[in-house]
């Protein structure tokens, strides 16, 4: 699990970056725009911090779901709060790709979780 923490973390730091590029290619850089990239680094963080670190490794693991699980719901919520004014702009690509990238991370540790708990690995 460490590796897909590190795995979806660098995915969310190419979102950032590839936002915030393209914002710059258009003179419409913003830092918001890299906000996908600090999810990332936080989350690829503690999947290496898990990695190097055992005994710590299932909380460590729990505190990375918990950062993703955040990015959902307030990437989701600031979404669907403007539903009805939304256009394909980078910004709402951007913002969908980070919710789905959180959302499938959140749903594959819970599943590993529940695995390792019938497993007897707790």
């Amino acid at each position: 699990m460490p590796v897909n923490a590190i795995i979806f973390g660098v995915i969310l730091i190419v979102i950032g970056g590839v936002g915030y590029v393209h914002g710059m290619m258009n003179e419409k850089a913003s830092i918001t725009a890299l906000i996908p990239a600090f999810f990332g680094i936080v989350l690829a963080g503690l999947g290496a911090a898990a990695n190097a670190s055992e005994g710590m490794r299932k909380h460590i693991m729990h505190v990375a779901v918990t950062v993703a699980l955040l990015g959902f719901i307030l990437t989701a919520g600031r979404l669907v709060s403007k539903i009805g004014e939304l256009s394909m702009s980078a910004a709402v690509v951007s913002q969908i790709a980070m919710a789905a990238i959180c959302l499938i991370y959140v749903v594959l540790s819970i599943r590993s979780f529940i695995a390792a708990r019938q497993a007897g690995i707790v």
